[in-house]
């Protein structure tokens, strides 16, 4: 039997890229709080999260599959979630500018029902441009660093400030669409 599948995530991106993979699913979300304790590594930082995020869902839906996912950066030893304020973007960009970090996603696919959870973090590197302060005032202005763990979006306009990547490219967008689609699949077997 096919189980309803519930992505826990406002995320237009997540929701984009499972729609570009053909599932069929909803989108719900609930409020979590975002604590995380000091004793988990900054590396599996967006997996505790996305482990919340579906765990409180499952609550509610337990003969659902629910996705949950949590995307953050790392660089330096610095962890950067999404901004708060334009200033707050301004501030990331200027210290991404020139370097390489990290990007996290961790994922977790949980059905109480059936006792099955799958988590893992995917994690890709990626390297900015050395960046102007022109660049970083139009890209913040534009809107696009809203929302966005490390204030950029690789996918539109934060293209350009990217020399390159190494790894899975959807990780940066939010979820490595790919690997999730194959855990599902097993799930579901």
């Amino acid at each position: 039997m096919r189980r309803k599948i519930i992505l826990a995530s406002g995320s237009p991106r997540r929701k984009q890229l499972l729609k570009m993979a053909g599932l069929y699913f909803t989108v719900e979300q609930k409020n979590v709080p975002e604590m995380v304790p000091d004793t988990i590594p900054l590396e599996k930082r967006s997996q505790f999260l996305a482990e919340m995020k579906a765990a409180a869902m499952s609550v509610d839906h337990p003969e659902a599959i629910i996705i949950g996912a949590d995307t953050t950066v790392l660089c330096e030893g610095r962890l950067m979630g999404k901004p708060g304020s334009k200033e707050e973007a301004k501030e990331m960009l200027r210290f991404l500018s020139g370097k390489t970090h990290t990007v996290f996603t961790g994922v977790c696919l949980i059905c109480d029902e059936t006792k099955e959870a799958h988590s893992f973090t995917s994690e890709t590197k990626v390297e900015f441009y050395p960046l102007t302060e022109a660049e970083i005032d139009a890209y913040v202005e534009s809107g696009e660093s809203r929302d966005k763990a490390g204030a950029y979006g690789i996918q539109g306009l934060g293209c350009t400030l990217v020399k390159r990547i190494e790894g899975d490219y959807y990780t940066v967008v939010g979820l490595p669409v790919a690997e999730v689609m194959r855990r599902l699949k097993a799930m579901q077997a």
